[in-house]
């Protein structure tokens, strides 16, 4: 019996390890609509991006471990090369950079500077497998990769396995006007609590009345010295507030010691759900 535990641990090491670097834990089948597929027909898309859009929060240049990272524009039939990795379980659920929530079983992806709502056909070069994807995301953040694929879309072309493979981008167009999926307070009140973040401690950044800036400083913040992100979506005494919290600490007292550290004026510790 223990040698059989020991393989199944070993097997389950292995696995893990050829997924994308954002880390794999637990997850449920929360409850979303249906995925959306999108066609690899560019005339089914906008041919430009639209330049009243040049100004959204998700276009300006931010910072990401050290690395300065410039949003631009591009053209249709634009083609890229590069490593594509996914990521999945740790993020189902949580905000992505434009205010959607991440749907692992939707056919999106991530990219560092791609416009939000560009539509791209990725093609895994080992088996010749395409996949259409629409970029709500930023990311991943390794110099190696240049996207990061939902589960769903990773599925399609083969790669959940290995956890990264050789891709070609084509840029095939821009979506219209793209849904940000921020709940009323009822669906606030009524969601899954397993969407919400579990035990141990976070710091408090920062609290908007509104979206956009949530977004841009979770954007600039994420991955500070190795901790994380995340937009809260409370309702308060003065109203709807997104807060931003840093997390990933292990104990109050590595939560305490960070804020002593006074990189963050004014954060304060809170528990988390």
């Amino acid at each position: 019996m223990s040698k059989l535990f020991f393989v199944l641990v070993i097997g389950g090491i292995l696995f893990m390890s050829g997924c994308s670097t954002r880390s794999y834990s637990g997850y449920k089948h929360y409850k979303y609509s249906e995925p959306t597929y999108y066609s690899d027909d560019k005339s089914v898309y906008k041919s430009t991006y639209d330049k009243t859009k040049y100004s959204h929060p998700t276009m300006r240049p931010y910072v990401v471990h050290g690395k300065r990272y410039y949003p631009t524009v591009v053209s249709v039939g634009d083609r890229f090369r590069g490593n594509a990795s996914w990521y999945g379980p740790n993020f189902h659920g949580k905000f992505t950079s434009n205010g959607e929530r991440y749907n692992m079983w939707d056919m999106t992806a991530a990219h560092k500077t791609l416009p939000m709502n560009t539509i791209v056909k990725v093609t895994n070069k080992r088996n010749g497998k395409s996949t259409v994807v629409r970029i709500n995301d930023r990311g991943p953040f390794v110099s190696t990769r240049i996207i990061d694929l939902s589960k769903a879309a990773a599925s399609k072309i083969n790669m959940i396995g290995t956890g990264t493979a050789p891709v070609t981008l084509e840029v095939l167009g821009f979506a219209g006007k793209g849904k940000r999926n921020i709940p009323s307070t009822k669906q606030l009140k009524n969601s899954p609590k397993s969407i919400a973040l579990h035990g141990g401690f976070a710091l408090q950044i920062a609290s908007f009345s509104n979206i956009n800036g949530a977004i841009k400083t979770q954007e600039k913040y994420n991955n500070t010295n190795g901790y994380t992100t995340v937009i809260k979506d409370m309702q308060g005494a003065n109203g709807r507030m997104f807060k931003v919290w840093l997390k990933g600490f292990k104990s109050e007292q590595e939560a305490r010691d960070y804020k002593a550290n006074g990189i963050f004026k004014g954060a304060f510790i809170v528990r988390e759900d």
